[in-house]
């Protein structure tokens, strides 16, 4: 297959716009179901709880306010691409972000989300959420977080090495 920059910068800025219409479209699903709703729900029938219920569902979604940032940040690296940035650095700090929101996701949905449930006496139980699927995010994250360092060192050993020459 012939290298094709532009169609792969394209590729690239199609991803992105991808990518934006998946964070508007969850963002806002997400608002609607988990803000707006409840928050008209309590208005409606105003009970003791109605402001615990509120604060409790804006816990619920905090990991996934995390994942659509990584999402965010993968447009954005795409975006950059397409605009022709080099592949080295954009790839290095997409890595590091993408990998911090979905470390910082999983972190939340196993530890803290249970935790702030019960410190608003909305919910029992554990102190930790045997969420699967936050505990795999939350790995790996803390992965693409350190590749996005090696990429970053091996870029700077590749400068290094090209001053040489």
């Amino acid at each position: 297959m012939p290298h094709d920059p532009d169609r792969f910068r394209r590729l690239c800025g199609q991803y992105r716009w991808l990518a934006v219409f998946m964070v508007a479209s969850v963002g806002l699903l997400l608002t609607l179901a988990h803000l707006i709703a409840p928050i008209v729900q309590w208005g409606r029938t105003p009970t003791l709880t109605g402001g615990r219920d509120v604060a409790a569902s804006l816990i619920w979604i905090a990991p996934a306010l995390c994942y659509l940032f990584g999402v965010w940040s993968i447009g954005s690296g795409m975006g950059q691409l397409a605009r022709g940035r080099l592949i080295q650095p954009t790839l290095a700090s997409t890595l590091r972000r993408v990998g911090l929101a979905l470390g910082v996701g999983g972190v939340i949905s196993v530890f803290v989300v249970t935790n702030l449930l019960r410190l608003i006496g909305h919910a029992k139980g554990g102190y930790l959420h045997f969420d699967v699927a936050g505990m795999t995010l939350g790995m790996i994250g803390g992965a693409l977080f350190l590749l996005g360092r090696v990429v970053d060192q091996a870029g700077a050993v590749q400068a290094e090495l090209d001053e040489m020459i």
